[in-house]
Formats: structure tokens, C-alpha cells, sequence
């Protein structure tokens, strides 16, 4: 049972509940889940209602509603970071046979939310809106080897299973070492971690202070990928997440670009 206070937290917390494992809840379910009373859950699931956010048909849970989607929409029209990164996606997966994408991070969270496929069978196991794994993948690692000290150590606490799992490392001090690499050379590999057969390789995009607001990736078949071509992807990938990261952090330039 989660612990909730305010009318806010409270709206939050039954949003929150909806996943790709539990897209649809019942509203006796969400009682358990939450610890809310009836009336204090139905009040709350009508003003979600009221809003779009929730929908629900007579005998049937609820699931998310059609604001979600709008939401969506302004998002993709607003956000800085797809701005900053969509000429570098053409760019990108028209340079190399695959699929380029940039990732958000907010929260231990990481989602694509933007990208761009230059193969006629795109392969992902994440595509844009999935959650994306924390501990597997070139995504996952340029983004946590540039986090503040004592967050990347904490977060590789949490997920060592999956870091160990990976490859990378056997003990916490050994995945911290290669974090630690992967943060001086701006670029993180990984092949047939996330989807078997396919190379990732990701750079991290930063924000003005040097944390990570997220990852430029592009994955292709590792058939394809020759050790002159892999060179130069990660290269080419560094190169635009850090023209991106600049972007974002001196806006007034990009707007008159």
C-alpha cells in the first residue's frame, strides 16, 4: 500500500498505477493498492474522468483516456529535447542503416520519445513510449556513468543484478570502473543486450550542469557492423549528443540557427 496525502498525490498516485503489465485496474484493486476509502477513490476517478484521463465502460475497469493521447501530442510539439534532436535523427539513420531514437530520463525512468528508421525491418524491443531497462543496454549505461557520484553508486546498488547480468562487471566496484570509462570516452556499446543480433550505441545529452537529461542511441544489425563502421557510429553518435546537449543549453542560439 502506497502512503499518499493531498488531492494532488492522490490523482498522481492512481495515474501512476497504470503499466504495460496493468493497463486496465479495477477499481476494489486500486482500494488494495492505494489504501484509499471507496468514496475517497470514486471521487477522485470521476474527476479523472471529468478530465479524460480515465475511461471506463459499465462492468469493466478503468484504463487511460483520450487526454493521455492529447497530452502526448503537445508533448512531441513542445518538448526542447525531440526540438534539438530531430535533425540529428535524420541525420543519423540517414548515415547508418538502423534505428536512431533519443531517450528521456526523469525518475530512474528512461523512454524513448522520439525516433528515426532508415531499415525496411526495424527491429526494438522498446520502441518510442516503452519503458526502457535500467542495467542493460548502451542507453542505460551512457546515461548512469553521468550521474552525480553518489547517484550513480546508489543506482547500481539497486539494479546490480541487471549491470552484472549485462556484462560489465561482476561486483558493484567492477561496474563503477567501467561507468567510470564509459564517462571519459562519451560513448557506451552494447550488443544483444536489449535485442539479440543488434548493436546499440548510445552518447549521453546533457543538461547545462552535466546531469543527464538523456541518451542518443542507434541500434543496427551486428551482421552488418564492421569494426570501421562501429568506430565511426560511435564517433558520429558522440558528435551529436553533444551538439544536441549544446543546443539545449544556449536555446537562443538554436532558435536563430
Amino acid at each position: 500500500m502506497r502512503s499518499v496525502s493531498g488531492s494532488g498525490e492522490r490523482l498522481l498516485a492512481i495515474l501512476g498505477l497504470f503499466s504495460e503489465d496493468t493497463p486496465e485496474w479495477a477499481p476494489e484493486d486500486m482500494m488494495q493498492a492505494l489504501g484509499f476509502s471507496r468514496p475517497t477513490l470514486y471521487r477522485y476517478l470521476k474527476t479523472l474522468k471529468d478530465a479524460g484521463y480515465l475511461v471506463s465502460l459499465p462492468q469493466a475497469g478503468y484504463t487511460l483516456g483520450p487526454r493521455v493521447t492529447e497530452l502526448d501530442f503537445l508533448m512531441r510539439r513542445s518538448d526542447p529535447l525531440i526540438a534539438a534532436s530531430d535533425p540529428h535523427l535524420e541525420a543519423l539513420a540517414r548515415a547508418f542503416v538502423g534505428s536512431a531514437f533519443v531517450v528521456r530520463f526523469y525518475d530512474r525512468n528512461m523512454l524513448c520519445v522520439a525516433s528515426e528508421v532508415s531499415t525496411p525491418t526495424p527491429r526494438s524491443s522498446y520502441p518510442r513510449g516503452r519503458p526502457m531497462p535500467i542495467g542493460k543496454g548502451a542507453v542505460s549505461r551512457a546515461i548512469v556513468a553521468f550521474l552525480p557520484p553518489k547517484d550513480r553508486a546508489a543506482l547500481v546498488s539497486d539494479y546490480l543484478d541487471a549491470f552484472v547480468t549485462s556484462g560489465i562487471g561482476t561486483t558493484k566496484d567492477a561496474v563503477l570502473t567501467e561507468l567510470k570509462r564509459i564517462r571519459r570516452n562519451r560513448v557506451a556499446t552494447a550488443r544483444g543486450e536489449v535485442t539479440p543480433g543488434l548493436v546499440g550505441v548510445a552518447a549521453p545529452i546533457l543538461a547545462g550542469d552535466g546531469t543527464p537529461v538523456g541518451a542518443l542511441c542507434l541500434s543496427t544489425e551486428e551482421a552488418t557492423l564492421t569494426d570501421t563502421r562501429l568506430a565511426a557510429l560511435r564517433e558520429t553518435i558522440r558528435d551529436r549528443a553533444e551538439a544536441i546537449s549544446d543546443a539545449l543549453s544556449h536555446p537562443q542560439a538554436r532558435a536563430s540557427a
